[in-house]
């Protein structure tokens, strides 16, 4: 068997097998990240090809990230990254023994996710009112479910506008959402509310070269981190703590869920692969019932 260092296996790995399996690009960048880290820990212990590794090392490794203070949920997803570095090694014959094989991943902490109350969604929404673009992207995360990096793609061929914008379900906007987790695409329906907010900003966009549908004060396509600094200013505006752009998501399946839309109709929305992840909603919208019977008794 032929010694290859862990610098040219990590070439291979990211060059030759992530594009074979199709991994997300999103997913790419992370697991090249969190094995250049490791690839660091392990040169600091003078391990420098791949027959060299340990199971003591990786879980010296974990231990490592423990003493960081990485959260659980970081360590967990480090963790996946060096079981699919190693299997891919060990399935290959790189190595004779996968290390990764008796090692225990580390648990992710259970937080229950931040969901904005009726009161606090609506506020959100007032505070960016007399900015069209900003109130189209938080009027699109509420009302259709889609993930920040699924907005930030969105272009203008991915979206169909009705004639006439009202409650008339004839009258009904269209949503294409590309590359979704698992790279799988989906058609949502736009209500009259995103189809409004979208009118107003498409009324008012600069004609620019790009095909982006959220565009910056440069004409440049809007990215993931402005959109984060955006919402996050408009939550801090609207005085809502402890909420993020993933909120806009849960807080969509949340109050579908209590207003009866069915679990299967939010799973399609939401772009769930398993129902049962699409099932947490359904206590989360149990809890936001009784909190608002209470403050809300007649």
């Amino acid at each position: 068997m032929a010694k290859i260092t862990l610098r040219e296996a990590l070439n291979q790995y990211d060059q030759v097998f992530m594009p074979s399996r199709n991994f997300a690009l999103r997913t790419r960048i992370e697991y090249v990240r969190d094995l250049e880290d490791l690839l660091c820990f392990f040169y600091n212990q003078d391990l420098k090809t791949v027959d060299q590794v340990r199971a003591a090392h990786l879980e010296r490794y974990l231990a490592e990230l423990d003493r960081r203070g990485y959260a659980g949920s970081s360590r967990k997803r480090k963790f996946a990254s060096l079981t699919s570095f190693f299997r891919f090694l060990s399935r290959n014959r790189l190595i004779e023994v996968d290390p990764t094989l008796h090692l225990t991943p580390p648990k992710a902490e259970i937080h229950d996710p931040r969901v904005l109350s009726e009161i606090e969604y609506k506020q959100l929404l007032r505070v960016c009112a007399y900015e069209p673009r900003d109130a189209s992207i938080l009027e699109l995360f509420l009302q259709t479910g889609i993930r920040l990096a699924e907005l930030t793609r969105l272009t203008l061929d991915d979206i169909e506008l009705p004639s006439q914008v009202n409650r008339d379900p004839a009258h009904i906007g269209l949503l294409r959402v590309k590359g979704g987790k698992g790279r799988k695409d989906r058609t949502l329906p736009l209500n009259y509310k995103a189809c409004k907010a979208l009118k107003a900003y498409l009324h008012i966009r600069p004609k620019v070269n790009t095909r982006q549908l959220f565009i910056n004060k440069f004409a440049a396509p809007l990215g993931p981190r402005g959109v984060q600094l955006l919402v996050s200013k408009y939550l801090q505006e609207a005085q809502i703590v402890g909420a993020s752009v993933h909120s806009l998501r849960h807080t969509f399946g949340t109050h579908h869920v209590a207003k009866g839309t069915s679990l299967r109709t939010v799973q399609e929305a939401l772009g769930h692969k398993d129902l049962r992840t699409t099932s947490l909603y359904v206590s989360l919208a149990r809890d936001l019932m009784n909190k608002e019977f209470q403050e809300h008794a007649l």
